[in-house]
């Protein structure tokens, strides 16, 4: 199902330049933060009592899973098996609060850049879970490499402070990654290279 939509992916030329930058950039990211990494590691291992750093099967271009990497920021705690996380889970780290806050949590995903596995920008990758209910034209968002940040994660950027205040977070996140869809359909359909400068200065500037 999902084969029959790869036409209606990036063109190949940008597609090239979309990874020569994701090379470049994430390759420089990595030289002038991977001691901010390490010492988040160590401090993520010394709070959660395990290795600081966290991997997750996520679910990337062509439907491949790989492992996302990111700084941890939850301890394990007896009775949460949500993988819905709101802004007041008791799961949540002093130090992780401080990670997330400054989005130190996603510094190791320049890796998976550097990797090919992500991009700096594009649809933010889920849980095997969440694409089951896709409609056959949607499978197109798994026709590029999912991204650090993008349109729907700019959007969604209180997406924890949100689910915090409904009353089934599981629920809502099941209509928030809907509309996610539907925001990371149109960037594909409409893709300009532009616009990827354009999300990563609204990212680093924290604005929408």
């Amino acid at each position: 199902m999902y084969y029959t939509l790869r036409q209606r992916a990036i063109p190949l030329k940008q597609e090239i330049l979309k990874r020569s930058f994701d090379i470049t950039f994430s390759l420089i990211g990595i030289l002038f933060t991977l001691p901010i990494m390490i010492l988040a590691v160590l401090i993520a291992s010394i709070e959660t009592k395990s290795f600081g750093l966290f991997r997750q099967k996520r679910v990337g271009k062509d439907f491949v899973e790989f492992s996302i990497m990111k700084i941890k920021t939850m301890k394990k705690l007896k009775g949460y098996h949500t993988f819905v996380t709101t802004s007041c889970d008791p799961r949540i780290t002093r130090s992780g609060k401080i990670f997330r806050k400054f989005k130190i949590d996603e510094l190791p995903q320049l890796f998976n850049v550097l990797f090919g596995r992500m991009s700096f920008v594009g649809p933010r990758p889920d849980v095997r879970e969440m694409y089951e209910d896709l409609k056959e034209d949607e499978w197109l968002i798994l026709s590029i490499r999912p991204g650090i940040t993008g349109p729907a994660t700019i959007k969604y950027k209180n997406e924890e402070e949100i689910l915090a205040n409904v009353d089934n977070p599981e629920e809502y996140n099941k209509i928030i990654f809907k509309d996610k869809v539907k925001i990371n359909l149109d960037y594909i359909r409409n893709y300009k290279f532009g616009d990827d400068m354009r999300y990563i200065i609204q990212t680093i500037r924290g604005v929408s």
